[in-house]
């Protein structure tokens, strides 16, 4: 007995939007990344992912960078570097005679240094960027809203510039936060010792004296709960946080939404944490990066992408920390959260730029409508069907 027509057509009606949506999510419409891991053919003894662009320091000292380049982040001046530090949407490198240069979105500045001789620099996930001097006070430059570029007076070793908060390392071991404040960031615990700070968005972890992790702020995703046991490097994001284990394996924790906090195995000298991606150095100078890849953000040059397996991360966390929130004043500027140069929260992922990877997002949103309407005129049309049956 051969199935009624309107039966078939109902089926029809509603198999085409559910492969519609099936497509979509595995990527077939374009724009979905690669989450595999991407390995540099170049050595490196420094690499700096930034939002959406990563920028390295080849072993001859020069700078090279890759992935977005709409305000020219991703094309580095010549000549010879010790340090280079990829934001938002600039970048800045350490010149071998202590003289800093920047490149790419200037709107507030952040890509304007003094004249000054430094030893570390950071470009900040917003629109300012900071440094420690040749005579270890801290200089920084661009945006200025909730202070964070305004940094206090003493002696320092090292400076993170987060998104609007800022934080540094004294000479003696204390840490001393600036800027925005409402979830804590700028609130480092008492009575500790590190020996390095990394800023993210609204949270700040730090490598304590006796090598294990300690991180403060905002918790939406364990942002603060690093995992237990003894580290060399942290690097903190907007999101996600990756850290190198004194025994070279990475551990990175936080949001994951393209695999951002699934790293590679093998052993590492170094990794930075990109805005949905991250990139490390391993132990013989190649770089690696995995995670979003919409702008090639996660390819280093010469690189050849490998799948990455997407097993769950397992790992004993942190107690949390703790924080009331104490009012903080109204900033001095105010920022479009999309603005060139700042980002107030992560960027809503279905309202990328075109060809970012939020294509099945998207995809799904646009054809979960237009499958309620298939549905809908298949209903209709099987139920007019049935009546002049």
């Amino acid at each position: 007995m051969r199935t009624p027509v309107f039966v078939r057509q109902l089926l029809l009606a509603l198999l085409i939007p559910a492969l519609i949506m099936v497509a979509a999510m595995l990527g077939w419409f374009g724009g979905y990344p690669e989450h595999g891991v991407q390995a540099s053919a170049d050595t490196f003894t420094q690499v700096s992912a930034g939002a959406q662009h990563t920028c390295g320091l080849k072993t001859d000292g020069s700078v090279v960078c890759w992935g977005r380049n709409d305000y020219g982040q991703a094309t580095p001046p010549t000549g010879t570097f010790t340090q280079v530090s990829a934001g938002y949407q600039h970048s800045c490198g350490l010149k071998e005679d202590g003289t800093v240069v920047c490149w790419g979105g200037n709107n507030s500045g952040q890509a304007s240094p003094p004249p000054d001789t430094f030893t570390q620099i950071s470009a900040a996930i917003g629109d300012d960027s900071c440094g420690v001097k040749a005579d270890s006070t801290i200089a920084c430059w661009g945006g200025n809203g909730w202070g964070k570029a305004t940094p206090p007076s003493g002696t320092f070793s090292q400076v993170s510039a987060g998104d609007d908060h800022t934080c540094a390392v004294r000479t003696d071991g204390a840490v001393t936060c600036w800027g925005y404040n409402y979830d804590g960031q700028s609130t480092p615990p008492e009575g500790t010792t590190f020996t390095q700070v990394a800023a993210g968005l609204y949270f700040t972890c730090g490598l304590e004296t006796d090598s294990t992790l300690l991180c403060w702020g905002k918790n939406s995703s364990n942002d603060n709960r690093p995992p237990a046991g003894t580290f060399t490097e942290v690097s903190a994001s907007w999101t996600h946080t990756c850290a190198v284990r004194t025994d070279g394996t990475l551990a990175c924790w936080g949001t994951n939404l393209w695999g951002e906090t699934i790293p590679p195995t093998g052993t590492f000298a170094q990794v930075s944490a990109g805005e949905y991606y991250s990139c490390a150095l391993r132990t013989d100078g190649t770089a690696t990066c995995w995670g979003e890849n919409d702008y090639g953000q996660a390819a280093p040059p010469g690189s050849t992408p490998t799948p990455t397996p997407w097993a769950t991360a397992t790992a004993t966390l942190m107690p949390e920390i703790t924080f009331t929130p104490t009012p903080t004043a109204t900033p001095t500027t105010t920022r479009d959260p999309l603005s060139v140069g700042g980002i107030a929260e992560p960027p809503d992922i279905a309202q990328s730029a075109p060809g970012h990877s939020s294509a099945p997002f998207a995809a799904l949103a646009g054809f979960g409508t237009a499958g309620v309407i298939l549905l809908t005129v298949g209903a209709w049309y099987a139920r007019t069907r049935w009546r002049t049956r």
